[in-house]
Formats: C-alpha cells, sequence, structure tokens
C-alpha cells in the first residue's frame, strides 16, 4: 500500500467529558474532522457540563496503562496526546508508557476546565514537569498554565518568551503558548534551534469550551500528517477559530466549541467557489457585459459567511478586462485574489451579514439610470469627502450605506483627481450580482443601440 494512503493512527490520553465539549470527547471528533484514527486511554470520567466539572472519578493507573498498551500493542501509533491526568499517579503511567512504546506526545497541560472547576491536583503538576514534560514533543499551556510550569508571571510577549524557554529547558523540544488569554497570538518556540514564531489570531465570539483540548488535538493531528511543529500550530489555530465561530448553544453555561466547524467551513468553501467560478463564466460569455469593463477593469467577489478578511474572500486572481470588444477573464478565481472588492464586501457585511458578493463596473449617467428604472436601491459617496488615513472602500462603503440606513443594491462614486468612477453591485452571491449586471448590461446595449 502506498505511504500516503495510509490513515495516521493517533492516541489521546484524557479525561471524559459527559457533557461532550471537552475531554476524550472534543479529541475524537477533532481527529476524525482532519482525517485521522484516533484512539484513546481515559484516565477519569467527570460529571460536567457546561456551568462546570461536578465531581470526577479518577480511573486506576494500571487501567490507564492498560488501555495504551492495548492500542500501541495493535497500532502503528507514533503521535500522541495527553488531556487531563489529574494525579500524580496517572501521570507516572502515562510517562512510563511514553517511554516504552516510544511516543512522540504533545502534552497538553489541563489544570482547569473552561467552564469552571481543578483538574490537576497539586501534587501532580511536579510529577508533570519532572517525568513527563522531558519526554514531550510539544506542550501547549495558556497564559496561566505557562506561569505555573515556569515559575514566570506573564505580562508581555517578552515575558512569553521567558517563559517558553524555561519550560524548554524541563527538556520540551517545542513550546507552543496559546493567546487566546491574552492578544490571540500564539508563541512557538523551538528549543533546538531556538528559534520563535508568532502565529496571529483573532478574537472570535463563540463557545470556547473545549478550546484547549481542541487546539492541542488538532495540532497532534497536523504533525501527525507530517507538518512541521510551526505549520501545525498555524493550522490548529485556524481549526480552532472556525470551531468557535461556528459553535452553537449548547446548555446553560460556556457553549463547546464546534469541532465539526472545519468541515462545515471546508464545504462552503468549495460552494462559494462553485458559484463564483459560475458568475465569471456568466459574465465572460455575455459580449454586451464588456460594455461595463471599467478601464482598470472589473473584478467580482464572494465571501464565505462570517468572513473577517480578505482571505475570507474569493474574487479573480488578475481582472476582468475588456478584449476586442470582449469581455475577458484574466486570472482564475481564488481566495484572497483581491483586496479592493473585497474590501467592498467585508464592509457590507458588517451591515448585514446576507450581503456577501460584490461587482464593479464602469459609471455613466445611462448605467445609473438603468439602475434607477430597475428599481435597484442606491446609494454614492463622494471621493472628496475622504477622510486622511482611510481605506477607501472601508470609508465609502460604509458612508453610503449609513446614508441610505441599509446596504443598498448599487453604490455608486463619480470618481476623483487619478481615480476613475465606479458603480458597485452587491447581492446575496455571486451569480446574483452578475445577473443583475448583465440585465444592465442588456437594457445598455438596447439603450446605445
Amino acid at each position: 500500500m502506498d505511504e500516503m494512503d495510509i490513515t495516521p493512527v493517533v492516541l489521546t490520553i484524557a479525561g471524559s467529558d459527559s457533557g461532550g465539549g471537552a475531554g476524550i470527547e472534543a479529541d475524537i471528533k477533532t481527529f476524525g474532522s482532519l482525517y485521522v484514527h484516533g484512539t484513546c486511554a481515559i484516565t477519569s470520567v467527570t460529571s460536567q457540563n457546561t456551568t462546570g466539572v461536578k465531581s470526577a472519578y479518577d480511573l486506576p493507573p494500571s487501567v490507564v496503562s492498560d488501555q495504551i498498551e492495548a492500542v500501541c500493542t495493535d497500532m502503528d501509533i507514533r503521535w500522541a496526546k495527553s488531556g487531563m491526568l489529574s494525579s500524580a499517579d496517572i501521570v507516572r503511567a502515562v510517562a512510563k508508557s511514553v517511554k516504552e512504546y516510544g511516543l512522540h506526545i504533545i502534552v497538553d497541560p489541563v489544570m482547569a476546565a473552561e467552564a469552571g472547576g481543578d483538574l490537576l491536583k497539586e501534587d501532580a503538576v511536579s510529577v508533570l514537569k519532572e517525568e513527563l514534560l522531558p519526554l514531550s514533543y510539544a506542550t501547549t499551556p495558556n497564559i496561566s498554565e505557562a506561569q505555573v510550569l515556569s515559575g514566570i508571571t506573564i505580562n508581555s510577549r517578552e515575558d512569553a518568551k521567558e517563559a517558553a524557554k524555561a519550560i524548554a529547558v524541563l527538556g520540551v523540544k517545542n513550546v507552543v503558548i496559546t493567546g487566546g488569554h491574552s492578544d490571540a497570538v500564539d508563541l512557538v518556540y523551538e528549543s533546538e534551534s531556538d528559534l520563535f514564531a508568532e502565529v496571529p489570531g483573532r478574537f472570535i465570539e463563540g463557545g470556547t469550551h473545549g478550546s484547549g483540548c481542541t487546539y492541542s488535538s488538532a495540532l497532534t493531528a497536523y504533525l501527525a500528517r507530517g507538518y512541521s511543529i510551526v505549520d501545525a500550530a498555524i493550522a490548529a489555530k485556524e481549526f480552532v477559530e472556525y470551531g468557535i465561530l461556528l459553535s452553537r448553544t449548547i446548555g446553560k453555561g460556556v457553549s463547546p466549541v464546534n469541532q465539526m466547524g472545519y468541515l462545515q467551513m471546508m464545504a462552503t468553501k468549495d460552494e462559494v467557489l462553485a458559484n463564483t467560478e459560475k458568475a465569471v463564466k456568466m459574465l465572460e460569455d455575455s459580449p454586451n457585459f464588456a460594455k461595463l469593463v471599467a478601464e482598470v477593469g472589473c473584478n467580482i467577489a464572494m465571501a464565505l459567511p462570517h468572513a473577517r478578511k480578505v482571505s475570507d474572500v474569493v474574487a479573480v486572481n488578475g481582472r476582468i478586462v475588456r478584449l476586442q470588444g470582449r469581455p475577458k477573464v484574466v486570472g482564475c478565481v481564488s481566495f484572497g485574489a483581491s483586496s479592493h472588492v473585497a474590501r467592498i464586501v467585508l464592509a457590507a457585511m458588517e451591515f448585514d451579514p446576507e450581503i456577501r458578493a460584490s461587482v464593479n463596473i464602469s459609471y455613466s449617467g445611462n448605467v445609473l439610470a438603468i439602475c434607477e428604472d430597475m428599481g435597484l436601491t442606491m446609494s454614492s459617496f463622494s471621493r472628496a469627502e475622504e477622510p486622511e488615513h482611510t481605506h477607501t472602500m472601508d470609508w465609502g462603503v460604509t458612508y453610503a450605506i449609513d446614508s441610505y440606513g441599509r446596504v443598498p443594491a448599487i453604490i455608486s462614486d463619480a470618481g476623483g483627481m487619478g481615480k476613475e468612477p465606479m458603480v458597485r453591485v452587491l447581492g446575496r452571491d455571486a451569480i446574483e450580482v452578475a445577473s443583475i449586471a448583465l440585465e444592465i448590461a442588456d437594457r445598455l446595449a438596447v439603450l446605445e443601440a
């Protein structure tokens, strides 16, 4: 069998969350979403929900060891992660198994539940530092956990770097301090090369119960698939962000991360790409659309639901130009391809998340008259009124929407010094805005015939 066809098998050694949001349950769902086979060794059975941990029953260390032995003697397991280990004896048992089976282990030093409740006994912390961390490939503490492990108070990025180095001295190859409790930036320290890398992020509203477990299990899955530690950290962060963004309210407390969010977003990406590609073909196949191609070219864009940045928006990687009297697409459709039109869409989505697409077309009195005759809602802005130190599309689109009171179908401007006048068509998807643009083009062709 080709090595590429082999599904990586990974192991999680952690506690069970009866609420299904964290621990073993979160890990297994994460593994499945990232195309690796997950196995488990349960360390503790917790009675918890979204409001906190009610009780916990630790399994005998020998039972934890037996579970690890059962899977490691049957399957080719090279990568593992640990979560809730709870007691010093369980930590010792796990450390012994890691050495026995030569596991590359990622240690998530779980000390407290997101919803509330201590998960690691005080005496177990020293054993974790002395016996398990020296064997680990990586550890993924949050800010508060990094402070406990390093003994350093973290108030700045430099503090975090010092803490990472202090943790690495214990024998850890890689330290990833997650930034969910500071500025959303994760810090990756590779001790063997003495190199730091920063993984930027953003605070996202949504359920965060199980976010630490989900991150460490995603990191483990990507490492098992051959990613470097930095690339795995970048991918794992994106995975968790999607999980928080697409979380659902479950229970009365802190909602859990949706580990299926990544798969849902990947499916949505395919849909957005297909919709935009069809819209681009519609424009290219229409000879009348050439009349609407601006001198600087046109572009069409469509955003993912919940899009927040240019890379969340699909557009033509190049432009749509006029060539020998016909529209010609220069480049392919891809994410992050056009900052200009993407900013139009992102600005509109701030007011109405359902408006996720736009196409820019040439400006003329006839075009505006046709838009009005079609009954399209319209607004405009003047470049002369643009404040300094702003981005035209961010400010202009926002101004036009504010003036109208909601997102209109058409936003225009009459241009300015060195700036071509332009009309932007906005709608729910790329096919919709392309259809509107084509009707405008057909009416313009009749009017100017």
